[in-house]
């Protein structure tokens, strides 16, 4: 009886949140992203070096429902275009990412490409021209292909190529770009890439490969991170982080054993990255299930590199603002997890699904987890959105997982006290969706991949975020009608 009734308040409380309207105080900053694999396109133009996924995509033809990122939204043949849909939209910033490859082809700066420089200098002027802030990720899963054939991130030299890169990036891109971003999501560049199949460099080694990759990202972020603040900071006066991604877990029942299995979940996910950078090593139940596992799986190493007092001081502290996204929720049920085969999930110890429905309610509970875990930080939503399979400018889901998500930060801000100072939806555009390719639309805009010129058409959803961006309210008064009339001018 006291189960049913609890599901009964949890659903009064999604279609509560689902119904409210919050007004953001006018400086609470509304943005939108996109990065730069996903929507560019020209991957071979202009002097641009071949990234990991060019090299899967056109090797492996049926990864990501044999589509590639070769032309994408055409983003980089559009620039002036997409400006003035931001300014539509009324965003306060703009999160977009650097490829890489395309200002450094061979991924180290022996080289660097003059006109791929310029494409990003001209499209960061205009952006704080248009008063719009350019939210920068150095790495958003795009390594060059000749760092992949020396081993990526697998390569402790990763240290060093990525504080290279970072140096020209500051040194080119400083005096514009006042927020950076070390990586995006690291768990899905080391879980998924390295220890799965699913993103490039798609290794499947998962167990050994990820956790290298993680130990080598964490010792690269706190290297550009700390040149940026020896070297940059004083002139250029920007602040810099890394985009953390982790889904909030909840136990699939009322049972400890399911509890313990979201809670370890949570510390897998998120921990692995946030842990060492807000308190100064791996969680403490990572370290022992891994220690524990490898010893009976008879290994003589723990598979979890461990950091030398040095290391773990120089990656503490290395953040000066939490850059969070986050989608969805995940329910965890506890499992007893054989030694074999090796791999991370198994080492967590649980079984996670994805929860269906409303998921907003999860947007304050890992809002609520951050300000306990790592001391109350600055946070700044940088990734929040919704895919969909339909690609009509009728989108009332997006717009209801927007406000339901937005009155969870709300109440977070107010109610739980945390410090949140910006949200940020993604996506601007629809794009390649990495192994949905394009099947998923996650944009603001629609895009229509069958024309050649890659056509943008505003959805619903663009006209309530304009609203949104323009007021900090939340009420979608444009719901029904002619909305497109509504805001024509």
């Amino acid at each position: 009886m006291f189960k049913e009734f609890s599901l009964f308040l949890v659903g009064l409380q999604i279609c509560y949140a689902a119904n409210r309207n919050v007004q953001f105080s006018r400086d609470f900053s509304f943005g939108v992203a996109t990065s730069a694999y996903q929507t560019e396109g020209a991957w071979n133009k202009d002097g641009k070096g071949e990234n990991i996924w060019d090299r899967l995509l056109h090797t492996k033809p049926g990864f990501a429902n044999g589509t590639n990122g070769d032309v994408a939204s055409k983003g980089y043949y559009k620039m002036m275009e997409d400006v003035d849909l931001l300014n539509f939209l009324n965003v306060g910033h703009y999160r977009l990412s650097i490829s890489w490859s395309r200002i450094l082809p061979n991924g180290k700066p022996s080289y660097v490409n003059p006109l791929g420089v310029e494409y990003y200098r001209r499209l960061f002027r205009v952006l704080k021209q248009n008063q719009i802030e350019p939210f920068v990720t150095l790495y958003h899963w795009d390594l060059p292909q000749p760092l992949q054939d020396m081993g990526g991130f697998l390569n402790k030299s990763m240290v060093n190529w990525f504080r290279d890169y970072a140096r020209v990036a500051f040194e080119l891109f400083g005096d514009d770009v006042k927020y950076w971003s070390t990586f995006n999501d690291p768990y899905s560049i080391c879980a998924n890439g390295y220890g799965g199949s699913s993103l490039a460099p798609a290794l499947n080694k998962s167990g050994e490969a990820d956790y290298i990759c993680g130990h080598n990202l964490l010792l690269a972020h706190a290297a550009a991170y700390h040149l940026y603040d020896k070297e940059f900071r004083k002139i250029q006066d920007g602040r810099i982080s890394i985009n953390i991604n982790s889904n909030w877990v909840e136990p699939i029942s009322t049972s400890e054993e399911d509890k313990m299995a979201a809670e370890v979940q949570k510390q897998f996910m998120m921990g692995w990255f946030a842990n060492p950078i807000y308190n100064g090593d791996y969680p403490e139940v990572m370290k022992e299930r891994i220690r524990e596992r490898s010893l009976l799986q008879g290994k003589h190493n723990c598979r979890l590199p461990s950091f030398s007092r040095e290391e773990r001081e120089m990656v503490r502290g290395t953040h000066d603002y939490f850059s969070l996204g986050t989608q969805t929720m995940l329910l965890a049920k506890s499992v007893n997890s054989p030694l074999r085969p090796v791999n991370l999930q198994q080492d967590v110890g649980a079984k996670v699904i994805e929860k269906q429905g409303d998921v907003s309610w999860g947007m304050r509970k890992l809002l609520v987890w951050i300000k306990k875990n790592y001391n109350n930080p600055s946070i700044f939503i940088t990734e929040n959105g919704l895919g969909t399979k339909s690609a009509t400018p009728e989108d009332p889901e997006r717009i209801a997982y927007i406000q339901s998500m937005l009155v969870n930060v709300y109440d977070a801000m107010t109610i739980d006290n945390v410090r949140v100072y910006g949200y940020t939806y993604n996506s601007f555009m629809d794009g390649f969706n990495w192994r949905d390719g394009y099947s998923k639309k996650f944009g603001l805009f629609a895009v229509d991949f069958t024309d050649p010129d890659r056509t943008r058409t505003a959805r619903r959803s663009a006209y309530f975020y304009k609203r949104l961006c323009s007021t900090g309210n939340t009420s979608n008064v444009y719901y029904s009608g002619s909305w497109r009339r509504d805001y024509q001018n």
